[in-house]
């Protein structure tokens, strides 16, 4: 009897033990996952000779990659203008849809969004930035060249190095980090 008693208090200890163990601050942190961005809207609004011109690229692809295709729409600038640029990613696959620019924004110094035009006559210059003095993206102007036609590759860069070669001039090649989205418009120049 004496040693069955012995037993159990051993196992209420362990038990005891156990459950203290398991409720302590060691636990990991929960893991903060990328959002999902379904669309990006780029809005350029004129400035200068074309004022009041509003050109608006969209991608959208509710699915995600390796389904359906997505739907694009793909802008038609006019040749020498100046444009405003906004840009906005969103999470259309919720309803209400989310507007992941909101989380970039709060994220600045964490995120870098680069315009990289090809066979274009394409200048950005950054409108915003993060807390550090450094380029953000989501807002700036732009200057168009002749008339043409080419690409424009925009993407949101999560946790760039904006200290590296050329990054803080709208030069990827260097940033690292990993991209949330890339997204190519075929873009013509009139």
């Amino acid at each position: 009897m004496k040693l069955t008693r012995i037993k159990l208090y051993s196992l209420a200890v362990l038990v005891a033990l156990i459950t203290t163990t398991a409720c302590g601050s060691d636990d990991p942190e929960p893991v903060n996952e990328e959002e999902l961005i379904t669309t990006l809207r780029v809005t350029f609004t004129g400035t200068g000779p074309n004022e009041g011109e509003t050109v608006v690229a969209t991608f959208k692809d509710l699915d995600g990659a390796g389904g359906d295709a997505p739907e694009v729409v793909n802008p038609v600038l006019s040749a020498n203008g100046t444009y405003d640029v906004s840009v906005v990613f969103l999470n259309e696959a919720e309803s209400p849809a989310e507007n992941i620019t909101l989380e970039v924004k709060k994220e600045a110094d964490e995120h870098q969004v680069f315009f990289v035009a090809n066979n274009l006559n394409f200048t950005y210059q950054y409108g915003d930035q993060d807390s550090n003095a450094k380029p953000l993206g989501l807002e700036g102007s732009v200057l168009i060249g002749d008339a043409g036609n080419g690409t424009l590759q925009i993407l949101l860069i999560h946790e760039p190095n904006k200290d590296g070669s050329g990054v803080s001039g709208g030069d990827p090649t260097n940033a690292g980090g990993e991209t949330d989205i890339s997204v190519t418009f075929n873009v013509s120049v009139q």
